[in-house]
C-alpha cells in the first residue's frame, strides 16, 4: 500500500499567561523562560528521533511562532519554510480572555467553567467588536473578512476552521510524502487530534495535550492513522498532560 509522509504536532511551550494561569485564547503573549526551554527541548527530542522536516506550519500567535522557531533552531533547521495561518490559532475564549482560571472556577462554579473550557459545543460569553480582545481590532487579521473572525469559540467552531486548512494545505504535503511539523495550541491541536484519532464529542473533553511534547503520526495511503506516539520521556509527557488538566482547579 502506498505510504504518505510523517506528521508531527507540537503544542507551544508555556506562555507568560499560562504561567499566570490566565485564559489566553487569541490574546498574543510571549513564551515564558520555561516555555522557551520547552521549545528548545522539543527540537532536541525531534532531532534525537531522527526527524528532518520538509515544511512547517504554525498559527499567527507569537507563542506558537517562537516555539516553532526555537524547535527548528535546535534541529539546525531554522531555515525551513514555515506556513502561517489564523486557522491554527488557539480557540478564542471570548470574555474569559485575561481572566484567572481558578478565580473563574470559584466565581462561576466548576461545572460551568468546565463547560466553557472543555465542552464540544458550548462557547464562553462573546466580546463585542469594540473590545481590544476582538480580532477585528488586531492588524494581523486586517486582510481577512471580518465575518470569519470570532468573538468567542467552542471546540466545534475550532474544528470547523482547522479542518479546511488540514485538508487543503497539510494533507497534500503528506500525500507527497513530506515530513510535516505543525506547531499550534491546545485547542487547535485537540481539534486536529479529534479528527485524526476519531475521538468522540464526549471523550474529547478529557484529552489534554502537554506543552512542548512532539507527537508523531504515520498514515496509510488513505490517510488513516497507522501509528501515533509522543516522543521523549513518557513520564515527563504524562506529568505535563496532568498539569494541563489541573489548570482550572479551585
Amino acid at each position: 500500500m502506498r505510504v504518505t509522509g510523517t506528521l508531527v504536532i507540537l503544542r507551544h511551550g508555556e506562555s507568560t499567561w499560562n504561567q499566570q494561569n490566565l485564559f489566553t485564547g487569541w490574546h498574543d503573549v510571549p513564551l515564558s523562560e520555561k516555555g522557551q526551554a520547552e521549545a528548545a527541548q522539543a527540537g532536541a527530542t525531534m532531532a534525537e528521533a531522527g526527524l528532518f522536516f520538509d515544511v512547517a506550519h504554525t498559527s499567527l500567535l507569537t507563542r506558537a511562532v517562537m516555539t516553532c522557531h526555537l524547535a527548528l533552531n535546535g534541529m539546525g533547521q531554522v531555515w525551513l519554510p514555515v506556513q502561517r495561518s489564523w486557522r491554527l490559532n488557539e480557540r478564542h475564549y471570548g470574555a474569559l480572555q485575561g481572566l484567572d482560571k481558578k478565580a473563574t472556577t470559584e466565581l462561576h462554579g466548576a461545572e460551568q467553567t468546565k463547560l466553557w473550557r472543555r465542552s464540544f459545543d458550548v462557547p464562553p460569553p462573546p466580546v463585542g467588536t469594540d473590545s481590544p480582545e476582538h480580532p477585528v481590532n488586531d492588524r494581523r487579521y486586517r486582510l481577512l473578512d471580518p465575518a470569519v473572525l470570532p468573538a468567542a469559540e467552542c471546540l466545534k467552531d475550532v474544528v470547523t476552521r482547522v479542518l479546511p486548512y488540514w485538508n487543503d494545505a497539510i494533507v497534500p504535503q503528506l500525500r507527497d510524502e513530506l515530513t510535516v511539523l505543525v506547531t499550534a495550541h491546545g485547542n487547535s491541536l485537540r481539534a486536529l487530534v479529534m479528527h485524526l484519532e476519531g475521538i468522540s464529542e464526549d471523550d474529547i473533553a478529557e484529552l489534554n495535550i502537554p506543552t512542548g511534547a512532539p507527537r508523531r503520526y504515520t498514515f496509510d495511503g488513505a490517510m488513516r492513522v497507522t501509528s501515533a506516539e509522543y516522543l521523549g520521556d513518557a513520564a515527563a509527557v504524562a506529568a505535563a498532560a496532568e498539569a494541563v488538566s489541573k489548570q482550572a482547579g479551585a
